[in-house]
């Protein structure tokens, strides 16, 4: 019996990770429960993101609500599947406490979705992966890209939705299409 067990493990390989895959993105992240996390750590889930700071009153309100569309006509999904992520920008105001108040006060539900922050140069490095460009134009503002991200469940960027007056079907279906995909 043991030989027949090592036999497997030995037959069995490590996963590789593709090149281009957000999984590779090794910094480390804070969550709204103030858990560090890796983007490593959401193997095998549909992504689906979006870079916001709480203390915005402009953009981020409605891409927040524009997320939370997409969840609702997406429909029920086991959490193990998809992972909806906020990304602070602003991480020196966004503690883990105020991400927790924000996700609570927009109510959604923690186990599909999590606020995370990290440290201002791994959040712009992930920016960058991201394609959202951000800038502080003061204290307690900044200018940023409105996009939101749809990741397959190898990590893989599937989708980009730029923009808030266009209409969100296709990140819709797209995040159905990640869903029924097989992670293998």
């Amino acid at each position: 019996i043991f030989m027949a067990f090592a036999m497997l493990s030995c037959s069995k390989k490590a996963e590789e990770i593709n090149p281009n895959s957000i999984y590779n993105v090794s910094s480390k992240w804070e969550n709204q429960d103030g858990k560090k996390i890796t983007f490593s750590d959401l193997k095998g889930k549909v992504l689906v993101t979006a870079m916001i700071f709480t203390s915005c009153k402009t953009a981020c309100p409605r891409l927040t609500a524009e997320m939370r569309t997409i969840a609702q006509k997406v429909g029920k999904v086991d959490s193990e599947d998809i992972q909806y992520m906020l990304i602070s920008i602003d991480p020196e105001t966004d503690s883990p406490k105020v991400m927790k108040a924000y996700l609570e006060a927009n109510k959604f539900d923690e186990k599909q979705w999590a606020f995370i922050r990290s440290n201002e140069a791994d959040t712009r490095e992930l920016a960058n992966i991201m394609a959202v460009r951000y800038k502080e134009i003061s204290p307690i503002e900044f200018s940023h890209s409105n996009i939101i991200s749809v990741y397959s469940k190898k990590g893989i960027l599937a989708y980009q939705k730029e923009g808030l007056d266009s209409s969100d079907d296709a990140v819709v279906n797209e995040i159905k299409k990640q869903i029924e995909l097989s992670p293998n």
